[in-house]
């Protein structure tokens, strides 16, 4: 009947339509997403630009601080024995006088030093030619010194004394220690037998602030 064919004719029609909005949304979609994702990764990428120059900003405005503030660093630490105060203690000379300054000092106790370490030291001729390092021996040698400097200022010694290194324990080296480095040392008097001239320490040393290298116990002994 004619109205049978009508409702067919309708349906038809509208399947059409829904095949033909369907294929368009898919178009659509397929067009706007790349221009969608084109323009967020622009945005994050401007972003990123951004934050990078803004600390490259603050790196070139904080970076350069001058002479005089990084020499006030150390405006607070005040030295306690000079090295012609060092000299008139240890026995040692140039080129094996280690110790440059105390700066802490607590009678038989412990104290704080200090090693400049420089490129003219002769050691560093053969250690190494292309890479200098400042030798781990003479890193403990140095501490030993700093703890000489407490020993022979105690009851039973007296300055200028030979003082004997005679063993060291639980040695660990934690970083190389170059020219250009300030080497921070402290040792701690642990055991002092001021009749048989004895005596234990303990000794760490740090450069920028880094642990370069501990000795669990030094042991020496008084030359009689």
């Amino acid at each position: 009947s004619f109205s049978r064919m009508l409702f067919w004719l309708m349906l038809s029609l509208f399947t059409i339509c829904l095949s033909v909005l369907a294929s368009g949304s898919a178009a659509f979609t397929h067009i706007a997403s790349p221009l969608v994702n084109s323009k967020a990764a622009a945005f994050i990428g401007s972003s990123k630009l951004h934050e990078a120059e803004s600390d490259a900003e603050e790196a070139s405005e904080t970076e350069f601080r001058g002479a005089q503030a990084i020499s006030a660093l150390t405006a607070d630490v005040k030295t306690t024995f000079t090295l012609e105060d060092i000299a008139k203690v240890l026995p040692h000379r140039y080129p094996f006088l280690l110790v440059d300054k105390v700066v802490e000092y607590e009678m038989g106790k412990r104290a704080v030093g200090v090693k400049s370490v420089t490129l003219n030291e002769p050691h560093f001729t053969g250690h190494f030619p292309d890479r200098p390092i400042m030798p781990g021996v003479l890193q403990v040698e140095a501490l030993a010194q700093l703890a000489g400097i407490i020993c022979l200022q105690m009851e039973g010694a007296k300055p200028g004394a030979v003082f004997f290194f005679a063993g060291a324990d639980g040695v660990k080296w934690k970083k190389p220690v170059v020219p250009g480095d300030t080497l921070v040392m402290e040792v701690e008097i642990t055991k002092w037998n001021a009749r048989f001239g004895i005596a234990k320490a303990t000794g760490k040393a740090y450069t920028d602030g880094d642990l370069a290298v501990v000795v669990d116990t030094m042991t020496f002994a008084l030359a009689k």
